[in-house]
């Protein structure tokens, strides 16, 4: 591992976006001492312009935005890319694509396919190496990408995630540093109740901190990191299907960082957010209904990932601020119209892609027949996962002595944390 790519650590401070206080970043700072959860942390690069470094690899290219303390090896950029045939098929003279997940044909190679692995190397990358063991909650590809991350970074964790997740991580080799927690039954939301437990419950557990964390927002922020450099401006439009809404905060937070150190009059991209039609708590907030955060989804929603009923709204540098100052708006879409767009997109594109991501252009596809984007705009569609099929066909996963699947524990959400049993010296 090398600091920084090669340059040294990054000098940067987290500033909270509700009182402005300027704090010194540990590694596993989540919360503003002042505002608590009331508001999100934000980095602090200063003057630091957007220039990538030709000699990292991966999205430590952009190393320069990102809060780590050394580099991980083996993570790889979002691939970024006109699309004549599907922007043809739209309506849209200049779509562009961010890839992430597994499509080696254009040097993408994230196995896990999702782009939470954008966000798993760079949380790994600002935690120091004796911080403990990291409690996280996933509704799947979260947990998918943190495990194939410790292949290249082991570091002693616990993902705690609802049993119907188990087909997305259970095939995925990594090293023996992490364990598995599939809870029966639950749904992410209690996933997420269940990893505060163990944090609660033992001081060698730290809780990772999902959106909260800087580390997981400035990695996929290089989506958008990506795309500048691609296009050579920011987008008019971005449109991504969202969950807790980390990658939508991410790539508006980047949009801010290139129109403040560009040096130009920039325009920041308007957000289109994407979720479910049967199940959308953020498009039921933005439209002011009433959302009870217990509620539970439906067993057969099309994309379980993006069900999220406790997402940062509210939060000072949350979803509603972003969807505000982008003049965003949050669109949804059904299982009939989705599964038509993500194979739309394989036909034209030749690769599969994930249901998240099939919502997201099943919703870029509703906006344009509704003249809700100009078919001369430059619409920026952040393609989330995609190339499973691809992965599993042209390379069998197999176990070895290093690379392993994961350990499985099956509890159910209301069972009593076991934290001494957790504490397990493989894990050390």
């Amino acid at each position: 591992m090398t600091a920084g790519g090669g340059h040294g650590a990054v000098s940067h401070r987290l500033v909270c976006t509700g009182c402005g206080r300027s704090l010194a970043d540990e590694g596993t700072t989540l919360r503003c001492p002042t505002c608590a959860d009331a508001s999100l942390l934000r980095t602090d690069y200063g003057p630091q312009p957007f220039r990538p470094r030709s000699a990292a690899a991966g999205i430590f290219r952009y190393g320069f935005w990102l809060p780590a303390r050394h580099e991980v090896p083996g993570s790889s950029a979002p691939h970024v890319y006109r699309s004549e045939r599907i922007g043809r098929a739209l309506g849209l003279s200049e779509l562009w694509i961010s890839f992430s997940g597994y499509w080696p044909e254009r040097d993408c190679r994230m196995e896990s396919g999702t782009f939470k692995e954008l966000e798993a190397y760079s949380v790994l990358a600002r935690l120091p190496q004796d911080a403990g063991t990291m409690v996280l909650a996933s509704a799947g590809n979260t947990a998918a990408a943190f495990l194939s991350a410790f292949r290249d970074l082991p570091f002693p964790s616990i993902l705690v995630i609802p049993d119907s997740a188990l087909p997305t991580v259970r095939t995925i080799p990594t090293a023996a540093c992490a364990r598995v927690i599939a809870l029966a039954g639950a749904t992410y939301n209690q996933a997420i109740t269940y990893s505060k437990r163990l944090t609660d419950a033992d001081p060698e557990f730290f809780d990772e901190g999902g959106v909260r964390n800087v580390g997981r927002r400035d990695g996929l922020a290089t989506v958008m990191l990506a795309a500048y450099e691609a296009i050579q401006r920011l987008p008019d439009y971005y449109v991504q299907a969202v969950g807790s809404g980390a990658g939508a905060i991410a790539a508006f937070e980047a949009a801010l960082r290139i129109a403040r150190t560009s040096g130009q009059a920039t325009t920041l991209p308007r957000l289109l957010l994407c979720q479910n039609s049967r199940h959308a708590p953020l498009r039921d907030r933005w439209n002011r209904h009433v959302v009870d955060p217990c509620a539970r989804a439906p067993l057969d929603v099309y994309a379980p990932e993006l069900v999220n009923t406790t997402p940062p709204y509210e939060t000072h540098g949350g979803i509603r601020d972003i969807l505000l100052r982008s003049h965003g708006d949050v669109l949804t879409a059904g299982q009939r119209t989705a599964d038509e767009a993500a194979a739309a997109f394989e036909e034209l594109e030749g690769i599969d892609i994930e249901r998240p991501a099939a919502i997201a252009l099943a919703c870029l596809r509703e906006a344009v027949i509704r003249r809700h984007i100009p078919p001369d705009a430059c619409v920026l569609l952040n393609v989330t996962g995609g190339g499973r099929r691809r992965y599993r066909a042209a390379q069998p996963t197999k176990a070895s002595p290093r690379h392993q699947h994961p350990r499985i524990d099956h509890l159910r959400p209301d069972s009593e944390p076991k934290t001494g049993a957790l504490r397990a010296p493989f894990l050390r």
